[in-house]
């Protein structure tokens, strides 16, 4: 499977970066790719190891929307976390593709590097767009608060 990457250096604290990047109130301000798009709903308690959280994305004129779900699987608390990107039936179905997210205090900042398993229905280049795009939302907000 391919792997692709985005990356970002935000300018806050490492605890504010950690805390935007999973608290559902924080999430509903940065997790989309662009301005037609919100995230009405996130579902998203604190990381650990088998936790599950949901966040939907959707059109803001209300032609599309779909929840992205995830299960944890590795959680280092403000430095790294990995998940699996699946979906919910009666319970998690796990669909293959992993994330992994590592956090670094720099001199600049705090470096995010975000690797996914690439689907197969977007270009790549569409798909490393789309994901920068969220990133770069995450860092403009996560800059503010």
């Amino acid at each position: 499977m391919t792997r692709l990457t985005v990356s970002t250096t935000v300018n806050n604290s490492l605890e504010k970066v950690w805390e935007s990047f999973w608290k559902s109130e924080h999430i509903v301000h940065w997790c989309f790719a662009s301005d037609d798009w919100h995230c009405p709903k996130s579902v998203s308690p604190e990381p650990a190891v088998g936790v599950i959280f949901s966040n939907t994305f959707a059109a803001k004129d209300g032609s599309f929307s779909f929840d992205l779900t995830a299960q944890y699987t590795e959680v280092v608390p403000m430095k790294k976390l990995v998940y699996t990107m699946g979906e919910m039936k009666e319970y998690f179905l796990d669909a293959g593709r992993v994330v992994e997210l590592f956090l670094e205090e720099t001199p600049e900042g705090i470096k995010i590097i975000e690797t996914f398993d690439a689907e197969d229905i977007h270009s790549t280049e569409q798909q490393i767009a789309g994901w920068q795009a969220i990133l770069d939302n995450f860092k403009k907000y996560t800059e503010t608060i």
